[in-house]
């Protein structure tokens, strides 16, 4: 399932995990407080199915599956008869409060631990941290193509993922980083990326460009796509060659060809350039010539283009045992908690750019789609992602979110009574100026990012 429709299909799924199990912390713990528990419902709207359970509660699946809530026998919404007051939510000790309101987003933090828990059984393709090429920073540092990136700091990074991820969070705080490395014949190395020299132009979603690390599969094949009439290589080489040294110097992607040929029009004179075709092994003579290039600057050329790229196969697999999973997910929640809360105090001081910190409803269900389409251990890791974020924004002191019904409870500790209707009121107001001041920047963002 692609495009709009599979972006749709996938957002209500997620929004459907997550609201549900959301939801349920809150109705788990309020009957074991003994509160009743009026209505438990997944989205807004008209009912569309509705089932009254023996305990009375009534289910409900309703017409809008973005969001979700559980009613709650209480004094405050209305009349309840006088032998049901002990039944009442506001009726019940202000820590049995805490517990029901702090239950819905600990029980998403819960949800992403088995979600990443089951990722890690099942196993996330990937790819391998081997550097293709090293240049700017990472040259500097000593980085070489083929070199195997083992850590980040004190994070192991055995994926491609997670070496950008820890990258990406060291980039942005501007501080040098060390990389445990594992070179080509097998020996370590460390080197340290001097990333406090980055430009402060740069920002989180050029990063690894700006620190001049490519990895391996995202390296071009060395083979012709197209040969330029009445170039150097019309009538030598052939579509679907593949070049495996020039003038003596091996090829392992197009992106070597440049420099080589670069060098041998420099030395002057035909060189030799080695080539599979149809499986046998021929070696060509080949004189580059001098082109003008865009840039205004003349560059020695074959005369070929790349064959279109493909995406290359996974070569690793991020999977854990049972039994291992379970401290590996406990730390991997703890993690993305921490960078969550670590983006957000970044976004607030300015040292992000809002833009790519906020996202609304089209780019989660894009991103849903994209994570979907890779496979069900990466859409485990997503839904993760997202439960923790859910479980996050929800303990924001803001009135209307369980924050601040938690806020006004710790007040009520402190004060040793409940906190003034007005008071609470006002606060109603002010959280649902900023709820609809976050949700209009959210979409002010999809938008952004939809034009570019």
């Amino acid at each position: 399932m692609s495009g709009f429709f599979g972006s749709v299909w996938w957002l209500l799924v997620a929004l459907g995990v997550l609201v549900t199990f959301h939801e349920f912390g809150h109705f788990w713990v309020a009957r074991r407080c003994g509160v009743k528990v009026l209505r438990f419902s997944v989205g807004f709207g008209n009912p569309l199915w509705t089932h009254i359970g023996k305990d009375g509660t009534e289910y409900v699946l309703a017409a809008i599956p973005l969001g979700g809530y559980v009613r709650m026998l209480d004094e405050r919404e209305g009349d309840v008869p006088a032998q049901q007051r002990h039944l009442a939510f506001n009726n019940k000790p202000v820590l049995q409060r805490i517990a029901i309101v702090a239950a819905g987003p600990f029980a998403n933090l819960l949800l992403a631990f088995l979600l990443l828990w089951g990722m890690l059984v099942i196993g996330r393709p990937d790819y391998a941290p081997v550097v293709g090429q090293a240049t700017a920073l990472a040259a500097q540092a000593g980085l070489q193509p083929g070199d195997r990136v083992l850590s980040v700091g004190d994070r192991a990074t055995p994926t491609w993922s997670e070496l950008v991820m820890a990258l990406n969070v060291d980039a942005l705080d501007r501080k040098p980083v060390l990389l445990q490395l594992q070179r080509k014949d097998g020996s370590t190395a460390e080197r340290t990326l001097p990333l406090q020299v980055l430009p402060t132009t740069v920002d989180e979603l050029h990063a690894l460009a700006a620190i001049g690390l490519v990895p391996r599969h995202l390296l071009l094949p060395a083979l012709v796509g197209s040969v330029r009439e009445n170039s150097p290589a019309w009538g030598v080489l052939a579509e679907g060659d593949r070049i495996t040294a020039i003038d003596a110097h091996t090829v392992s992607s197009f992106e070597d060809i440049a420099p080589l040929v670069a060098r041998l029009g420099a030395r002057g004179g035909p060189g030799m350039v080695e080539v599979e075709r149809d499986g046998e092994r021929l070696a060509l003579e080949l004189t580059p010539t001098r082109l003008a290039g865009k840039d205004g600057q003349s560059h020695f050329i074959l005369g070929i283009t790349n064959a279109t790229p493909v995406e290359p196969p996974h070569d690793a697999l991020l999977r854990l045992g049972p039994l291992a999973a379970v401290p590996a997910a406990i730390r991997e929640t703890g993690y993305q908690a921490r960078q969550i809360v670590d983006m957000v105090a970044r976004a607030v001081a300015g040292k992000v750019s809002v833009q790519n910190t906020v996202s609304g409803p089209i780019t989660i269900a894009r991103a849903a789609n994209d994570f979907a389409q890779r496979g069900p251990a990466w859409f485990l890791n997503f839904l993760a992602l997202l439960s923790v974020s859910l479980a996050l924004i929800n303990l924001l002191p803001i009135p209307v979110l369980d924050g601040g019904h938690l806020l006004y409870y710790l007040i009520e500790l402190i004060i040793r009574r409940p906190v003034g209707e007005r008071v609470m009121v006002v606060g109603q107001y002010l959280g649902l100026a900023m709820i609809a001041g976050l949700m209009g920047l959210a979409f002010y963002n999809d938008i952004l990012h939809l034009m570019s």
